[in-house]
């Protein structure tokens, strides 16, 4: 294909190799099966027989992965009372550490390479990691750390953080990061729920060519947080070590918490999401390994600060011998060919980003490949927002040959994907390839039934391993029940909005409570968006649709034009839209009104805000709509709200 402008969804853009998917560990997984009389003639079959028979599949792979339990599990799987997901327990009596996977592998192998955008790079095998977390656990054990305990950390991605995460898990205690980045109020929005004992901080950070320092906000922080034993940084930890320590990892029970994670924040405290031992450690493996096809000799890339669920995730690429590339700072300083450049540098094999990246990097008309030597990419990754066809047909031609485009989508509340990549099955325009192992996704229609070729509710039927433990102060488990399970009784409702196809692909549209829903007619509002973004003059765009129940309200869009495109006028532009959405979405998906910005908000982890700002335009006060704190840009919030109270609209 010479180009991604007249691709569609559905468009076949990448099909694997015989021998690309006979080498592939989904491949040997296959085999392994085989070998126990179990036999698949396809990615479906296989997939079909996980979900049915889940205890089956999660001891295979775990037998597979040769997860070293140190006491075996009594039972694999006990169903909640409802029969479903909710209150589900899994590999009961067993117990292990996550460090266990990460210390069994070879330890003059790399695992990890830390960059920064200054170009500053830093390279540690399994043996010497495992010899700075040993003291970085010595030191936390001086601070009185033990199993059970919760240790805090702002921290940079890189070495530190890997370390002291390593560390924690191996004591038996809970992780809990954010990025330093975070305003100081959303920091204790999050960590004073959780009570750390220790709090591990840096003292600066950089981003965009410029130095942030950390003490005030560091120090409102440490104000913040009532219990809090000591604050130290990763150097004083090390001191407090006094030299060499083995990492020793602390048996613990399978659901024993290893981290605590938090939702966006947009509406309201952020839950503090508890996930234990095993069901990450399966999770992650299956995911990795499997769908990501990642082992020793791989090298595993995804861009993330430490308080996005993907820092966890590429973490988990030390379970399976690769190298994992960390990387700090600005993805577009000093240019955007940044990360790009960092790949080729480092000979990066899965790429991971954000779709929003990948629309910026093709709508600036970026071509990797054609000065940088990225030969060794075989896999990119893509995540945190639907990725258009279009998006999907420039990763496939513009980064490498041979590249598997492979679109994920699952959230924090797991710490993984549902719908993932496979080293199997082909790659088709705006489609992702699969639902993952072990994970019963379908689409339910307005009467809770699942439904093919048509968009509905994306629904979790059965359990998975990494589904939360708890929420933090949940103590009778109301809050869990009310996010997750509330509408289709055991069994769990995600909130995106999904179309599962006759070949067992997914299309996203987007988060299902922003839905459009004009005259009748529903649509996810990524479809809008890949018609208004795809316009050159266009940079960003947010859609609010303001109908409550029985009464068809506005639809606004908010855009900001694009810098110096030398198109058209503001008039000029709006008109351009409309069109351009009445001739490829609806006439009744034209806009009423049309707001330009200087910018729009956007979270920390760069996801629109669609449901905050439709709960403001209803009658929501700001401030227990979306916390500032959790957005990237709060000034363009301001922006956006001045834009509505001078239209009369709050």
């Amino acid at each position: 294909m010479s180009g991604d402008e007249a691709v569609k969804e559905g468009d076949l853009l990448y099909t694997p190799s015989p021998e690309r998917a006979a080498s592939s560990q989904m491949a040997a997984f296959i085999s392994f099966l085989h070998e126990k009389g179990l036999s698949f003639d396809s990615y479906q079959s296989l997939w079909s027989w996980s979900v049915q028979d889940l205890p089956g599949f999660w001891s295979a792979l775990a037998e597979w992965c040769k997860v070293p339990f140190s006491k075996p599990a009594l039972e694999i799987l006990r169903l909640g009372p409802a029969g479903g997901a909710e209150n589900a327990r899994w590999f009961e009596g067993a117990e292990l550490n996550y460090v266990d996977l990460f210390l069994r592998q070879d330890g003059r192998a790399p695992a990890l390479i830390a960059r920064d955008e200054s170009g500053g790079r830093s390279q540690l095998s399994y043996g010497e990691l495992a010899e700075l977390a040993g003291r970085a656990a010595a030191g936390l054990k001086a601070l009185g750390v033990d199993k059970g305990d919760r240790v805090a950390a702002v921290l940079p991605n890189g070495v530190a953080a890997a370390a002291c995460f390593l560390a924690t898990a191996s004591l038996g205690a809970t992780w809990s990061s954010c990025a330093p980045e975070f305003g100081a109020s959303s920091m204790v929005d999050r960590f004073a729920q959780i009570e750390p004992k220790v709090l591990i901080v840096t003292d600066s950070y950089s981003y965009g060519g410029r130095r942030f320092e950390l003490a005030g906000k560091t120090e409102a922080l440490i104000g913040g947080l009532s219990g809090l034993g000591r604050a130290a940084t990763f150097e004083e930890l090390l001191a407090l070590a006094g030299g060499p320590s083995p990492l020793a990892p602390v048996p613990v029970g399978f659901s024993h918490p290893l981290w605590i994670l938090y939702s966006s924040g947009t509406t309201g405290l952020p839950k503090a999401i508890v996930q234990g031992h095993g069901g990450i450690v399966l999770e992650h493996l299956k995911a990795l390994r499997l769908h990501n096809d990642l082992g020793p000799g791989e090298r595993f890339f995804w861009f993330s600060t430490t308080g996005w669920m993907m820092w966890n995730l590429l973490l988990g690429g030390l379970l399976c011998g690769a190298t994992i590339v960390a990387y700090d700072g600005s993805p577009l300083h000093p240019g955007p060919l940044a990360l790009y450049e960092m790949a080729a540098e480092e000979k990066v094999t899965f790429f991971g980003t954000s779709a929003p990246f990948i629309e910026t990097c093709r709508k600036s008309g970026l071509e990797p490949r054609s000065g940088l030597d990225l030969s060794s990419l075989r896999a990119v990754g893509s995540t945190g927002a639907p990725l258009s066809p279009e998006g999907f047909a420039w990763a496939t031609r513009s980064l490498s040959d041979d590249v598997l485009v492979g679109s994920a989508s699952g959230g924090t509340d797991v710490c993984t994907a549902f719908l993932l990549a496979c080293p199997l099955l082909p790659v088709y325009a705006g489609e992702l390839q699969c639902a993952g192992l072990g994970a019963a996704v379908e689409a339910f229609d307005e009467e809770g039934r699942p439904v093919v070729g048509e968009v509905g509710e994306l629904v979790i039927t059965a359990p998975m391993p990494s589904m939360p433990i708890a929420f933090v102060g949940d103590q009778d488990g109301k809050r869990l029940h009310e996010a997750y399970f509330e509408s289709y009784p055991g069994l769990w409702r995600h909130g995106d909005w999904v179309k599962k196809t006759a070949r067992g692909t997914f299309v996203v549209y987007g988060r299902s409570d922003a839905t459009l829903n004009r005259g009748g007619v529903r649509m996810g509002t990524s479809e809008f968006y890949r018609v208004v973004e795809a316009i050159d003059e266009v940079a960003d765009s947010l859609v609010v649709d303001s109908s409550e129940l029985g009464r068809e309200g506005e639809l606004i869009l908010f855009l900001v034009p694009a810098e110096a495109t030398g198109g058209p006028g503001l008039g000029e532009l709006e008109a351009l839209v409309r069109r351009r959405l009445r001739e490829n979405v609806s006439p009744r998906h034209v806009p009423d009104r049309i707001i330009a910005l200087p910018a729009l908000p956007h979270t920390l982890n760069g996801k629109k805000v669609e449901v905050p700002i439709r709960r403001i335009i209803l009658g929501t006060p700001v401030e227990r709509a979306l916390s500032a704190d959790s957005l990237s840009d709060p000034a363009a919030l301001e922006h956006l709200l001045a834009a509505l109270r001078e239209r009369g609209l709050i």
